[in-house]
C-alpha cells in the first residue's frame, strides 16, 4: 500500500526524522492559505500522486509570492500527471503539498527497503541523490551503499557512522546522520514497511540533514495490525480493478495484455501467465481467487476480469484443493450469465470435485472449451483469440 508525500512526512516527523514545514492543500484558495501560514519567501508547490519522477514531469514547481503558489495549484489540480513511473495513463492530481524552501548545499540518498535475496532490511544509500538516482544505479553502481541489517540486532549507531563517513559527510554531521538513520529505521520496523525512501535527503547551507521528499509503502498483508495506516489509502491513485478486487479478498494485479486469468494459488498464477505468453499470448490479469473462496468470491472475481476493456479471452485454471472445481463451475457460471458472457472462455479443472465441476459447466448453455491440462488451456485460448481478432 502506498501513501502520498505528505502523509509519509508526517508519519517520519512521529518518529524524529527531520522534515520541511509543509502543508496539504486540495485547491488554489487553500495552496495560497498553506503558503501565507508557512511564510516566507519561497515556496514549493508538489503535486501529490503515488509515483515518482514528478519533477521531470512538471509536477514540482518553485513559486516566489504566494500568488503564484496558488496559479501553480490551479495549474497542476484537476490534471492527470504522467512521469516514467505512471504509465501513460498517468495518476490524477487532487492534492498539492505545500512545503518551504530550503537552501540546498548537497543531495543525498538514503532508503531502507526488503532485501528478498538475504530476507534482511537494507540500507541503501548514495551520494548522488536527486532525480536521477535509477540512472546512478545502473551506470555507476559501485556509488550505491549497502549495508544489511541483521534483524536480531537491528541497524546499529555503527553502521550508522559508517555509512555517514562512505557519503563524504563532515565529521560534524556524523551525529545527525546517525539520528537520521536510526529513526527511519525504526519508522520502517514499527509500521511494517516494505520500502521507506529519502530521495533526496539533503544537506542545508545551515549544516543540517533534511527529508526534502519521501517515498513509503508498507506490507499490505500486515495492514490487519495498523488500522491507522489503512485510513491514509487514496483509492483514487489505484486501479478501480484492483480496488474493488481487495474489498473481496482477491489478489488482483492489472496487466497489459488480451487474456484474462482466474486462477487459485499465486504460483500457479505465476506459472499460468509464463505458458500463455510461451504460447504466443499476453495476460492481462494476475488474479489469484485464494484457496477458500466462496461462489460469490469467484463470480466477484469473473466480473472484475470482464470489466477490462481488454480482455478478449479468460482462461480459468483451477486445482481444486481446499478450493472445490464444482464452487468454481458455478461461480463462472453465475458470473458470465450475469454479465453476458461475450468472449472465449477456455476452462481448465483438476483435483477435488474435478467431475462435478465439468458436469456443472457441460450441462450450461455457454460456449465453453474445456481444456485437459495447462499447456492445452493456454494453447486453446490463446487460439480462440486469435481466431476471434481475425474474424
Amino acid at each position: 500500500m502506498n501513501i502520498h508525500e505528505y502523509q509519509a512526512k508526517e508519519l517520519l516527523a512521529k518518529f524524529g526524522v527531520k522534515v520541511p514545514a509543509g502543508i496539504m492543500a486540495e485547491s488554489p484558495t487553500a495552496a495560497i492559505a498553506a503558503a501565507k501560514e508557512l511564510g516566507g519567501e519561497l515556496w514549493v508547490v508538489k503535486a501529490q500522486v503515488h509515483a515518482g519522477g514528478r519533477g521531470k514531469a512538471g509536477g514540482v514547481k518553485l513559486a516566489k509570492s504566494v500568488e503564484e503558489v496558488g496559479q501553480l495549484a490551479d495549474e497542476m489540480l484537476g490534471t492527470t500527471l504522467v512521469t516514467h513511473q505512471t504509465g501513460p495513463e498517468g495518476q490524477p492530481v487532487n492534492k498539492v503539498y505545500i512545503t518551504e524552501g530550503i537552501d540546498i548545499a548537497d543531495e543525498l540518498y538514503v532508503c531502507m527497503m526488503l532485501d528478498r535475496a538475504t530476507s534482511r532490511v537494507c540500507m541503501v544509500a548514495s551520494a548522488e541523490g536527486g532525480v536521477d538516482i535509477e540512472e546512478v544505479a545502473e551506470k555507476t553502481p559501485e556509488a550505491i551503499i549497502r549495508i544489511s541489517i541483521d534483524p536480531t540486532t537491528g541497524l546499529m549507531p555503527y553502521q550508522c557512522r559508517d555509512v555517514a563517513f562512505k557519503l563524504g559527510l563532515d565529521a560534524s554531521l556524523v551525529g545527525q546522520a546517525t539520528k537520521f538513520f536510526m529513526s527511519l529505521y525504526e519508522a520502517f520496523t514499527h509500521t511494517d514497511a516494505d520500502m521507506v525512501e529519502i530521495n533526496p535527503m539533503v544537506i542545508t547551507k545551515q549544516g543540517e540533514l533534511n527529508c526534502l521528499d519521501s517515498k513509503v509503502s508498507f506490507d499490505s498483508n500486515a495492514m490487519f495490525r495498523h488500522k491507522d495506516l489503512v485510513e491514509l489509502r487514496d483509492e483514487e491513485q489505484e486501479d478501480a480493478k484492483e480496488v474493488r478486487a481487495s474489498k473481496h479478498d482477491l489478489s488482483y494485479i492489472s496487466l497489459d495484455g488480451s487474456i484474462g486469468c482466474m486462477v487459485n494459488g499465486a504460483g500457479l498464477a505465476m506459472a499460468t501467465m509464463d505458458i500463455i505468453k510461451y504460447y504466443g499470448g499476453e495476460p492481462a490479469n494476475f488474479l489469484d481467487v485464494g484457496g477458500s473462496a466462496t461462489e460469490e468470491r469467484v463470480t466477484e472475481a469473473f466480473k472484475i476480469i470482464l470489466s477490462d476493456e481488454n480482455v478478449e479471452g479468460i482462461l480459468v485454471n483451477i486445482f481444486g484443493g481446499i478450493m472445490k472445481c464444482d464452487v468454481i463451475a458455478r461461480g463462472v457460471l453465475a458470473a458470465a450469465k450475469e454479465v453476458k458472457l461475450s468472449v472465449p472462455l477456455v476452462v481448465r479443472l483438476a483435483g477435488t470435485n474435478v467431475e462435478q465441476g465439468k458436469e456443472i459447466l457441460a450441462g450450461s448453455d455457454l460456449p465453453i472449451i474445456p481444456a485437459s491440462d495447462l499447456a492445452d488451456a493456454a494453447e486453446k485460448v490463446v487460439k480462440a483469440v486469435k481466431d476471434a481478432q481475425a474474424a
